[in-house]
């Protein structure tokens, strides 16, 4: 099927192709009809000359019966050479009217019986040889007397030709006519049919001009998109002829080579790509230009291109062919290969350093396998765990390094099934080396693919790790002291506490009681030392609990139900509140979250923080305002904001640990362990704790816990 724009073309050759038929016809009509007028006019003349013949045989016929007339009449005597001349005359002429009518039968017969008659008479005839004084026939006498002296039958005979001619005559001027009416007719309507042609030519030729036009402004427009194609597109483009030159480039094929456009354009494209591009569009001797060309459509080509500078680097160019008026051009997308080759001659140095890792690894035994699960590759760390050498297990099958039970159990097939299936397999067992001894080993066995997905075979990484089970088995007897040690050791501090408290209860309470009724009765020195008894022994009680309640936060199983901050800090606060009071403590919050935390915990959290801002204040009122900010990926971060004292930056370890006081037990009362615990509950919930602060400037408590024990 032709496209819209080929029709006119197709027109205007059909309509040229047809005029040149029809001229050529109507010069061979032309040509036939003038042979044929010539054909009828020759017959015309030649029926004439018939006639002029017959007249002529006529004439002498008449002469020579005159001549004979006279004779019998006058006994006039013609000489002898002048009949004889006549004779010849009337044969000679009879010849030619013979010859004349050659084609005519009726005529031939004619001519027959003329001669026939002619030599009747010839032979009848005895003229004698006297001859007249002047010895010539009168010719008024013949002329007088032709139709009376002719024999009967010339006459009749030279009739018959002459009406045979005229009629001939008559019918071949008709057809004369007639075939000059016929030519004119026909010439007259070729002419009009030429001229119709003509005409048509002429329509088509300007409705061609009209489409060419058309055709010329869509192509203009579609170079323009075209143009605008290369200039929007990422990589350098470059349209070449089949002389090799650039006919076309966009912007970043000037930025690529460094050169201006019109520093390009007409100019080989060697002096961009020296080596590759132009022989590909040049034909030899087994292929054309388009067959060479055609080789290559499609599929990325690795060459070199040189810069305006000199400088070559990488390139990796596309062809495609683009058809016009002026044949076949090639469009090439040229990109900057540059990084991609020192991606590639990094990961070649990174395999090669790999292989020699592989190769030199001692720690790890790494085998390939094919598909059947026989031995291709082996590293000096396999030699070293399982003992053979490389010449020695090559083509051997992997099953030798499992005990028999596990060959018997079909264990080494079911690991090569099982990585083919899900593409990995691990496992932990006893495998056999060469000499027979065993060793505990992690063998991670994982199926290796072609680009088409077809099984290449299997990569094995095996380590031994005899020492590292006897270790976890050591660890876990470690383990199991451990517990029995926290648990005795929970017993211990259960049952110490108790019976710690009880007689320091006996103690205080008889203090106590010695204090009351004794106070004033003693000297001071006595009252002094009951008050040092008294104070040591509630000293001594609180030291207890908060070495009770340390010892218990490390116990038990982690909480998994979430527990509300706010009412967690609503306890604290209400265990606080005589001290509050008395201070004239302002606490305010931020909404806070629920947390997987143990609510107890939780409240002893907030209340040691909070208490401790209220024991470390300065002049003023202490101000405490809690809150919490959510950190993506890190859950939550509460702080604990006051007025109070501050502390130096270089106690900021210090204050966590375990009874380390900052201030004498004369300045403020405490155990100097209340940190400590709140540091253990974060830490048990995975989070963690500091402190930010300066001298006199209060301080901020943080504590953070993570993204699982927030909800």
């Amino acid at each position: 099927m032709f496209s819209a724009s080929t029709h006119p073309e197709r027109n205007m050759r059909v309509a040229v192709a047809a005029a040149f038929v029809v001229i050529l016809f109507v010069c061979v009509m032309t040509g036939r009809f003038i042979s044929s007028l010539l054909k009828d006019a020759r017959w015309v003349e030649h029926t004439e000359v018939v006639l002029d013949n017959i007249h002529s045989l006529e004439g002498l016929i008449l002469r020579k019966e005159v001549t004979r007339q006279r004779y019998q009449l006058n006994h006039d005597v013609v000489p002898s050479e002048s009949r004889n001349e006549l004779s010849q005359e009337i044969e000679r002429s009879l010849g030619e009217l013979r010859d004349l009518t050659s084609d005519n039968p009726r005529q031939q017969e004619n001519v027959r019986a003329i001669e026939a008659s002619l030599e009747q008479d010839e032979n009848t005839t005895h003229m004698p040889r006297q001859s007249h004084k002047d010895g010539f026939v009168s010719p008024g006498s013949v002329s007088v007397q032709s139709e009376a002296l002719a024999p009967p039958t010339l006459l009749v005979g030279l009739g018959a030709m002459r009406d045979e001619e005229r009629t001939l005559l008559a019918e071949r001027r008709q057809a004369q006519q007639a075939g000059a009416r016929d030519t004119y007719l026909v010439l007259a309507i070729l002419s009009l049919m030429l001229v119709a042609l003509l005409t048509a030519i002429y329509l088509i030729g300007q409705r061609e001009i009209k489409h060419r036009r058309k055709l010329l402004e869509e192509r203009k427009g579609e170079e323009d998109r075209y143009r605008g194609l290369l200039e929007a597109a990422p990589d350098a483009m470059v349209v070449v002829n089949q002389a090799g030159e650039v006919v076309l480039l966009n912007l970043q094929a000037e930025k690529q080579f460094g050169y201006r456009r019109d520093e390009l354009v007409g100019q080989k494209v060697t002096s961009i790509i020296p080596v590759g591009f132009a022989e590909r569009l040049i034909a030899d001797g087994t292929r054309t230009a388009a067959e060479a060309l055609a080789q290559h459509i499609g599929t990325g080509i690795e060459l070199s291109g040189k810069r305006k500078d000199g400088t070559p680097f990488p390139i990796e160019i596309m062809l495609s062919p683009l058809e016009n008026s002026e044949g076949t051009l090639v469009t090439a997308a040229i990109r900057d290969i540059s990084e991609r080759k020192l991606a590639e001659d990094a990961l070649r140095t990174s395999e090669e350093r790999l292989r020699l890792i592989v190769s030199n690894a001692r720690d790890y035994a790494i085998v390939m396998l094919d598909p059947d699960g026989r031995v291709v590759s082996w590293n000096d760390g396999a030699e070293r765990i399982k003992g053979y050498k490389t010449e020695e297990i090559l083509g051997q099958h992997f099953s030798r390094f499992y005990p028999v039970e596990d060959v018997s159990n079909g264990k080494p097939e079911f690991e090569l099934a099982e990585a083919t299936r899900t593409g990995r397999c691990e496992d932990d067992g006893w495998r056999i080396r060469k000499d027979g001894s065993r060793f505990f080993a992690n063998e991670v066995t994982t199926a290796l693919y072609d680009e088409r997905g077809r099984l290449r075979g299997f990569g094995r990484i095996t380590r031994d790790i005899t020492e590292r089970k006897k270790s976890e088995a050591h660890l876990a007897e470690t383990m199991a002291e451990l517990r029995r040690s926290n648990d005795e050791l929970q017993q211990f501090s259960n049952v110490a506490s108790h019976d710690l408290q009880e007689p320091l209860r006996m103690v205080a309470s008889f203090t106590q009681l010695l204090s009351r009724r004794y106070k004033g009765r003693l000297d001071a020195d006595a009252d002094e030392y009951i008050a040092y008894a008294v104070e040591g022994c509630n000293r001594m009680k609180t030291l207890i609990e908060d070495l009770l309640i340390y010892s218990n936060v490390g116990t038990g199983e982690r909480s998994t139900e979430q527990s509300s901050c706010e009412s967690a800090l609503s306890q604290a606060l209400a265990n606080l509140q005589m001290a509050i009071e008395e201070s004239g403590t302002v606490v305010t919050q931020d909404p806070l979250p629920a947390v997987a935390m143990d609510g107890a915990r939780l409240s002893q959290l907030f209340q040691n923080l909070v208490g401790n801002a209220i024991k470390y204040r300065g002049a003023e009122a202490p101000r405490i305002h809690v809150s919490a900010e959510r950190r993506d990926g890190d859950g939550w971060t509460f702080s604990v904001r006051d007025n109070g004292l501050g502390i130096d930056r270089q106690y900021f370890q210090k204050i966590f640990i375990l009874f380390q006081r900052l201030h004498g037990r004369n300045e403020f009362k405490g155990t100097g362990i209340g940190l400590s615990i709140c540091k253990k509950i974060v830490e048990r919930s995975g989070g963690r704790i500091w402190v930010e602060s300066q001298p006199k400037q209060g301080s901020i408590f943080y504590f953070s816990l993570p993204e699982g024990n927030v909800a």
